[in-house]
């Protein structure tokens, strides 16, 4: 039986959601990381906060058990009155509980999805959430943390394993861009911040604008191609860990290392 917290850890938030909202984020976690949840004994993932409807939870099942047949998600909200809301969407597979960062289920889960959470936290107390959440995964399990805008054209999301910060990744409609730096304004609260100079991530943002700005030609042949085009120029200074593949989808992901905050 879950655990049961009396007082779940957190604020609540603004509840701000919409179908289709995080598709992107839910299509690289299902690329990457469906491996892994079809290996594991039981492939639990948490939508965390997933707001004042439970679309984001129900189209996560739909688009995991493409990839992972066996998969099972816990939507978890602080908010009584949304978990209420939610639980006349419960179906094989789906639960709502209410609960927090002390993520209140049996066992481990492979993973953990917390979009457009820590927006209203403080910078500093980011990486303490991401300690906890990250304890709570079980071994080979991801946490993925980030920001989109209200109709996910635009999104930014870490990636964390149990031993801390892997990778960023921007992905974007590429029809609505004008310039890659247009993503800064959804970088998530480790980063938004930083987007100043002398920062890591200011500079990466610059040297996108340069490569797409560089890539202008390439529009001719249409967006994805000019994207294609900047990315690949952007890995011969910066450590972009995908491929071709990804980049066709409007994302590129680079190594946190390089992007994380000087101080």
């Amino acid at each position: 039986m879950a655990t049961r917290a009396s007082r779940p850890v957190g604020n609540v938030t603004r509840g701000t959601t919409n179908p289709n909202r995080l598709r992107r984020m839910d299509r690289w976690i299902a690329a990457t990381h469906g491996a892994a949840l079809r290996r594991a004994g039981d492939p639990v993932a948490v939508d965390l906060g997933y707001g004042a409807a439970p679309w984001t939870a129900v189209e996560l099942l739909g688009r995991l058990r493409t990839v992972a047949p066996r998969a099972r998600v816990v939507g978890i909200e602080i908010e009584p009155d949304r978990v209420a809301a939610a639980k006349p969407y419960e179906r094989d597979g789906l639960v709502f509980r209410h609960g927090g960062f002390e993520i209140p289920v049996a066992g481990r889960p492979s993973l953990v999805r917390a979009a457009n959470v820590l927006r209203q936290y403080g910078e500093s107390e980011v990486a303490a959430v991401w300690a906890r959440l990250c304890a709570r995964l079980a071994p080979g399990g991801l946490l993925v943390e980030g920001t989109c805008d209200e109709i996910g054209r635009r999104h930014v999301w870490v990636a964390l394993g149990p031993e801390g910060p892997r990778t960023v990744t921007f992905a974007t409609r590429l029809g609505s861009l004008e310039r890659p730096s247009d993503l800064a304004e959804r970088l998530p609260k480790a980063l938004i911040h930083r987007n100043v100079p002398g920062e890591p991530v200011h500079a990466f943002l610059r040297d996108f604008d340069r490569a797409w700005a560089a890539a202008a030609p390439y529009a001719s042949y249409g967006a994805r191609q000019r994207w294609i085009r900047a990315v690949r120029d952007l890995t011969g200074d910066w450590p972009v860990t995908d491929s071709v593949v990804r980049w066709r989808q409007g994302e590129v992901t680079v190594a946190w290392g390089a992007l994380a905050p000087s101080s």
